[in-house]
């Protein structure tokens, strides 16, 4: 047996229990079609205690983050994390008159631009087109699984095909009720995802989503969490600003990605077509304004 053989042998043999305990499901099914009314009224509670009023008045979004992958996870999802050139980031996020993510992720392999609408994305290495199925699928489910982090409940507000109370758990010793939502489609080019949200008891500000990850075909029966930290009132709107992600399912509280909202600004004004090309132009182009 090589060397190489023998280690994944030796991983196999120590995963192997986490990956018993990971057979009993990580989110549940859905048990009824449409939406609960109390679960209706909890997700609009949480809404409004994030500030779906000011948000409504938000044109365009313009943050920046700066994070940190785990290494074994690197190894497990290379395609995903795609950590040569996901360390850092500059997204736009446009909310009308079109809906359409521009993102500049940078590492020590240089830049990739992602642009993504509601029906399309588009991916460029250093200034240049790659249309791999992979790559594509990746990157619009980054794209939109990093904007239901930063919009939270207010994300699930439309497009739910169920929504309904699941139960009660605590998160960082916060008791909060939880909320299960089903979409169709999922995010990034999923047909349908699962969300468990953990929204807190007292505050109802949402502390953590649990989901599937049906968009990539490496990433398909796997549970991921993560956990929302470090609210920040902006523009009348409450920003998490710090994120922990960990795998639930196949290996268990694996820790996966923490990253934090280093900027952010609104209301630029600027165009569609200032965020969808090579690099972003016009009043896209500076920075996101910068914590204090």
């Amino acid at each position: 047996m090589t060397r190489s053989a023998s280690a994944r042998c030796l991983l196999l043999t120590l995963l192997f229990p986490l990956l018993l305990g990971a057979c009993a499901s990580a989110l549940p099914e859905a048990r009824q079609v449409g939406e609960q009314a109390g679960a209706r009224a909890l997700l609009e509670a949480s809404a409004q205690a994030h500030g779906v009023t000011a948000f409504r008045q938000i044109r365009d979004l313009n943050v920046s983050f700066d994070g940190q992958w785990e290494s074994l996870v690197q190894k497990l999802q290379p395609a995903l994390v795609d950590a040569d050139f996901r360390k850092s980031s500059e997204e736009r996020l446009l909310f009308s008159p079109v809906p359409l993510i521009g993102q500049r992720h940078s590492g020590p392999g240089g830049s990739k631009q992602v642009t993504r609408s509601n029906t399309s994305v588009g991916v460029r290495y250093n200034d240049q087109p790659d249309s791999g199925p992979d790559a594509l699928a990746a990157a619009a489910l980054v794209a939109d699984a990093y904007r239901m982090f930063l919009l939270g409940p207010i994300h699930f507000l439309e497009g739910n095909a169920n929504l309904e109370l699941a139960g009660a758990a605590d998160v960082a010793a916060r008791p909060c009720d939880l909320v299960l939502a089903v979409r169709r489609p999922g995010h990034g080019l999923s047909a349908e995802d699962r969300y468990l949200l953990f929204i807190d008891r007292q505050d109802r500000l949402l502390r953590r989503v649990r989901f599937s990850m049906e968009g990539l075909a490496s990433t398909q029966g796997a549970v991921v969490e993560v956990d929302l930290l470090d609210h920040r009132e902006i523009a009348g709107v409450r920003w998490p600003t710090r994120f922990f992600e960990r795998l639930r399912k196949p290996i268990p509280s694996l820790p996966v990605h923490a990253w934090r909202l280093t900027g952010l600004d609104v209301n630029r004004g600027y165009a569609e077509a200032d965020i969808s090309g090579p690099a972003f132009t016009g009043s896209a182009s500076p920075a996101a304004r910068a914590f204090e």
